[in-house]
C-alpha cells in the first residue's frame, strides 16, 4: 500500500469542505473543497465534469485554477471535447495518463495538441466517480509539463476521497433536486391562486408567495403588524391567533385536520378562507428546530390566472371563446364579459352557444365549475394578468 502523505488536519478541513458544500442546493460553496484539492494535489486546475457533450448539445463542467480564477465562484465551462482518450474507464478507480499510454504516444495525441496543450494541461489525475441514480461524474485533476507526474501517493489520497466525493455530490444533487421539486410545487400553488405564508409560532410571518403578497399589500382582511400576521378585525385576529397556537400545539399529533376560519374584509368582498398546517419537523435533536405553519389563504373573488392556450388545446375553443370564458370565470356575467371584451351582447351569446356545444355543459355556473376545477390553471402565463 502507498504511503499517504496527508495530514490528519487537512484531511478534516478538506472532508469538511465537502459535507459543507453538499448541505447547500447551489454551487458556490463548491469553489471551496475544490480549491483546497487545487492545493493538496499542487495543481494548475480541478475541474468536474458535470454532463458529457450529446450531438449538439455542449457538456458542462465546474473548475478551478489557471486563468480560471475567479475570487467570487467557480467558472462553468462549455465542455465539448468527447473525443478525449480517456472515456470509458473503470468507475471509482484512479487512474493517470500511464494507465492508458506511454509518453511518446500521449506527446503525439491530438487531444494533448489541440486540448491540453494551449491550457498547459500536461499531467492529468481522474476519476469516475458513480453516483446514485445520476450516473457517472467525471472528477480530473491536471498539472502542467514543468512539474512532476502524479506519485502513487497522490493516487492513494484520491482512493480515500472517492466515498466522500461520491457522498457529498449524491447529497448535494439529492438537496438540488429537492429544491427545484419544492419550486414546482410552490408555482403550482401560486398558479392555482393560493396565497401561502410560511410562520414561525407566534405568527410571524417568515416566507410570502406572489398571491401573499398581494394580498397584504391590499390590507384587505389581513396585514403584517410588526412582522406578525395579523387580521384586520379585532375578532379574527384573536380567533387566528389561537388558531396558530392550537396548529402548534397539535403538531406531530396523528389525524390532525389543519385548522381553518374565515376572515372578514373591511371593503364588504366575500371572506378570505384561511388553512394553518404546521410543517412536519424532526423529533430528535431536543426539538430545538425551529417549528414553522403554512397559512394557505384563498381570496374566492381573486383573479384567475387559467392558461389561455392551456384551456383552447383543453376543451378545443377558438381564441375568442376562448377569452370569453375565462372572462366569466373571472366572475363577469355575460353582458359585462361582452363589454370587457368589446364584441355586441349576441355575439357573446353565440360564443356561449358554441362554448356550451364543445364542453358538454349546460349552465355558465357549469362552466366556471369546469373551468376552476381543471388543470388549465397549471399552464399559467401572465399574460393572463
Amino acid at each position: 500500500m502507498a504511503h499517504i502523505d496527508l495530514e490528519l488536519e487537512q484531511y478534516n478541513e478538506l472532508i469538511n469542505s465537502l459535507y459543507e458544500a453538499a448541505k447547500d442546493s447551489s454551487t458556490e460553496d463548491w469553489r471551496e473543497p475544490l480549491k483546497l484539492l487545487q492545493a493538496l494535489f499542487k495543481a494548475n486546475y480541478v475541474t468536474l465534469i458535470l454532463k458529457l457533450p450529446e450531438e449538439e448539445n455542449l457538456g458542462l463542467m465546474m473548475a478551478v485554477g489557471g486563468h480560471l480564477e475567479d475570487e467570487h465562484s467557480i467558472q462553468y465551462l462549455p465542455y465539448q471535447h468527447n473525443l478525449t482518450p480517456f472515456s470509458d474507464q473503470p468507475v471509482d478507480t484512479v487512474l493517470t495518463v500511464g494507465d492508458f499510454m506511454f509518453d511518446a504516444e500521449w506527446q503525439k495525441n491530438s487531444y494533448r495538441q489541440h486540448w491540453c496543450a494551449c491550457n498547459d494541461v500536461y499531467h492529468v489525475m481522474m476519476i469516475d466517480i458513480s453516483t446514485p441514480d445520476v450516473g457517472n461524474l467525471r472528477f480530473r485533476v491536471t498539472r502542467p509539463e514543468s512539474q512532476k507526474d502524479f506519485s502513487e501517493s497522490d493516487k492513494a489520497i484520491a482512493e480515500l476521497l472517492i466515498p466522500h466525493f461520491r457522498r457529498a455530490i449524491s447529497t448535494f444533487l439529492q438537496l438540488h433536486s429537492r429544491a427545484s421539486l419544492g419550486s414546482l410545487y410552490s408555482r403550482a400553488i401560486g398558479r392555482l391562486s393560493i396565497a401561502t405564508i410560511t410562520i414561525d409560532e407566534h405568527g410571524r410571518a417568515l416566507d410570502t408567495n406572489l398571491f401573499a403578497q398581494e394580498i397584504l399589500e391590499v390590507g384587505d382582511g389581513l396585514k403584517i403588524v410588526a412582522g406578525k400576521l395579523t387580521a384586520h378585525s379585532q375578532s379574527d385576529n384573536r380567533e387566528l391567533k389561537r388558531l396558530i397556537k392550537l396548529a402548534f400545539a397539535q403538531a406531530g399529533e396523528k389525524q390532525t385536520t389543519p385548522e381553518a376560519m374565515s376572515i372578514s374584509r373591511p371593503s364588504g368582498e366575500i371572506p378570505l378562507g384561511v388553512v394553518i398546517e404546521v410543517i412536519p419537523s424532526l423529533t430528535w435533536a431536543d426539538g430545538k428546530g425551529q417549528k414553522k405553519a403554512v397559512v394557505y389563504i384563498r381570496d374566492s373573488v381573486g383573479k384567475s390566472t387559467t392558461s389561455i392556450e392551456i384551456s383552447k388545446k383543453l376543451f378545443d375553443l377558438t381564441p375568442a371563446e376562448t377569452a370569453l370564458s375565462l372572462q366569466l370565470t373571472n366572475g363577469l356575467s355575460l353582458e359585462e364579459a361582452a363589454e370587457a371584451l368589446n364584441i355586441r351582447r349576441n355575439t357573446a351569446r353565440a360564443h356561449l352557444r358554441s362554448i356550451f356545444s364543445k364542453t358538454g355543459v349546460r349552465r355558465q355556473t357549469e362552466l366556471v365549475r369546469l373551468f376552476l376545477n381543471s388543470v388549465a390553471a397549471l399552464g399559467y402565463d401572465d399574460r393572463n394578468l
